[in-house]
Order: structure tokens, then C-alpha cells, then sequence
């Protein structure tokens, strides 16, 4: 976010050179729009701007929060006020914003710039992101049911609820196996080393995937897709998970609810659960116990899995274009 906006100017001095032109300025929520219009400001001075948050650093979870951390809120802030037009991956990440983005500013000495909050509701959309969904169909790899929990390997993730709830399954005598993969950093959480020791008999997939269709397989032979996140503002994943058949168990927070469209789909109650590790894994021995019978879905899962296709990439994007292109 620091540098995004002379990496950018640079790239386009660079084309500029050559001719090109453009038609519109597409960007994410990392950029701050306000320098790259500053350092161009005879190219913006025509060109319609979108901004896309597929994140907000105003309620993005700091694991070690800094008082730098407030001027990455206020570059989205700045840029959102930039913008012609505002995106959003979401509803639930427009409204976590523009609800606590007053709050923030409040905290400002003076000056506060509080009225202008109200001038990036009008402008924006939300416009879900493109997903691409496999028509991989289920290919379960043994009788035993396979949990998978699948995420960046870091602590928004929370994947210390997940492995908890796991150790009081096994505590319970449960027969299952566990995928946890994703890609893992210097920095991830400890808990995931020791787990692989703890769990090393349980398991069946670890770590990043070498393939995008070794990470298929292992989302379409898997019966249960777990989410732990405290941060997720649409939830790509578990979308993919969806359309590869597995029966997601989700936070009853965040963008989940939004994505499963639980409003207009009670019945799908049943995927989620409270924050606790003892309440997942009350929702998982449950699941599991209706699993030996073939009984865990209360509904037909095709029809969760056919919604799931408002998300494809096809259409998405489609969608996405004409809507860009409405702005020209």
C-alpha cells in the first residue's frame, strides 16, 4: 500500500511512451488512489476511477496493531472519497465500513472529516468476485469421513478453534480424517507444527497443494469443509469447497451468511456454528454421527451447490465488464 502508487506511475510512463491509452482505471482497495491521481493528474483528469475493496484495513484483524496501522485505514478511506465509482465484494465489507469508518475518523484531534462518509455510499456496487468452480464430482477416498480445512496458513484463520475442536473429537473415541492444507508462511502459527505430530495419524492431506488440480482433488474427496476465519469478507474457499460438493461448516458471522444466502435459505441453518471449540465440535460429532448413515444433509445438496454458480467466473466477470463498460 506504501509504494503501490509509484510502482503504477512508473508502469504507466512507461506504456505512455508506447501510445497507449485507457479507457477506465481499475484498482483494489491496496492502492492509494489519491497519490497515483496526484502523480498523473492530466491522464485523470478524463478517466472514470473504480475501486475495488476485496478487503478494508479499518476491520481486518491486526494480530500486532501499531499506530501506523491507522494510516492503511485512512489511504482506503482517502481513496474511497477519489473514486467515481466504489466496489464492493461484498455487503457485509461495505457495511462493516461505512459503519466504523466515522468512529475512526472521530478519533482525529480536529478537523474531522465525517461528512464525507456519507458521499461513498451513492457511489458504490457490490460486485461479488468471479470464482472459478470446478465440475469435479464428489470422489471420496475411503468410508472414514474427511474433514478439510483449507486457508492461508495465518492467524485471522484461527486455526487453533479448529484443531481444539478436532482434539475433543478424537477425545470422544470418533472415527475421521482431516485435510489441512494451504499455503503456510515464516510466520504461521505454531499450532500448526504441533498439530501435525498430535493429529499424524488422522491425517490424510497437509500443507500447500502442489497443483491447482491436486487442491481440487482434495476439496472434491473431502465430506466436510471447516471455516474458523475471524476475517473473511466474501469466503472464495468455501465457495469452492461448495462447488466441489463438500458440506461446508461455517462461522455464523462475517460475509458467511451473506454467501450462503441464509436469508432466503433457512434450511440452510445447519451450516453453521458459534465461535467456541466445544460448539464446533458438538456441530461436527453431530454431522459425523448423521454421516454413518448418510443422513448429514437435511436437504438435496445439489440445490446448494447450483447457487453457488451466481459466483462463477463466467458470469461474474460478464457482468463485471458491462457494468465497466457503462462507466465509458
Amino acid at each position: 500500500m506504501r509504494h503501490a502508487a509509484i510502482h503504477a506511475s512508473e508502469q504507466i510512463q512507461q506504456r505512455m511512451k508506447t501510445g497507449k491509452s485507457w479507457d477506465l482505471v481499475f484498482c483494489s482497495d491496496m492502492l492509494n488512489l489519491v497519490e497515483l491521481k496526484g502523480l498523473h493528474p492530466a491522464l485523470f483528469a478524463t478517466l472514470p476511477t473504480v475501486l475495488y475493496f476485496h478487503e478494508n484495513q479499518l476491520t481486518y484483524p491486526s494480530q500486532t496493531p501499531r499506530e501506523w496501522d491507522h494510516h492503511f485505514v485512512f489511504t482506503n478511506f482517502m481513496s474511497a472519497i477519489a473514486a467515481d465509482h466504489v466496489w464492493w465484494n461484498s455487503h457485509f465489507n461495505k457495511n462493516e465500513f461505512l459503519e466504523n469508518v466515522g468512529a475512526f475518523l472521530s478519533r482525529m484531534p480536529d478537523h474531522q472529516p465525517n461528512h464525507l462518509v456519507a458521499t461513498i455510499s451513492p457511489k458504490s456496487e457490490v460486485h461479488y468476485p468471479p470464482v472459478e468452480l470446478t465440475n469435479l464430482d464428489r470422489n471420496p477416498s475411503s468410508d472414514l469421513p474427511l474433514i478439510c480445512w483449507a486457508a492461508r496458513w495465518e492467524f485471522d484463520k484461527n486455526p487453533q478453534l479448529f484443531f481444539d475442536a478436532i482434539r475433543i473429537l478424537q477425545g470422544q473415541g470418533r472415527g475421521f480424517r482431516i485435510s489441512v492444507i494451504g499455503e503456510s508462511f515464516d510466520h504461521s502459527p505454531p499450532v500448526f507444527a504441533q498439530a501435525r505430530k498430535e493429529f499424524t495419524d488422522i491425517i490424510h492431506r497437509w500443507g500447500f497443494q502442489p497443483s491447482r488440480n491436486d487442491y481440487w482433488k482434495s476439496l472434491s474427496e473431502s465430506d466436510f469443509f471447516v471455516s474458523t476465519a475471524i476475517h473473511e469478507f466474501f469466503g472464495i474457499t468455501a465457495v469452492e469447497a461448495i462447488g466441489c460438493g463438500c458440506f461446508p461448516v461455517l462461522p455464523q458471522s462475517l460475509a458467511y451468511p451473506e454467501v450462503l444466502q441464509l436469508d432466503s435459505h433457512p434450511e440452510r441453518q445447519c451450516h453453521f456454528f458459534s465461535s467456541s471449540p466445544v460448539e464446533l465440535a458438538q456441530h461436527l460429532a453431530h454431522l459425523l454421527d448423521a454421516f454413518e448413515t448418510k443422513q448429514h444433509w437435511p436437504y438435496d445438496p445439489v440445490r446448494l451447490r447450483e447457487s453457488m454458480q451466481q459466483y462463477d467466473i463466467g458470469r461474474r466477470s460478464g457482468e463485471m465488464d458491462r457494468r465497466l463498460n457503462s462507466y465509458i
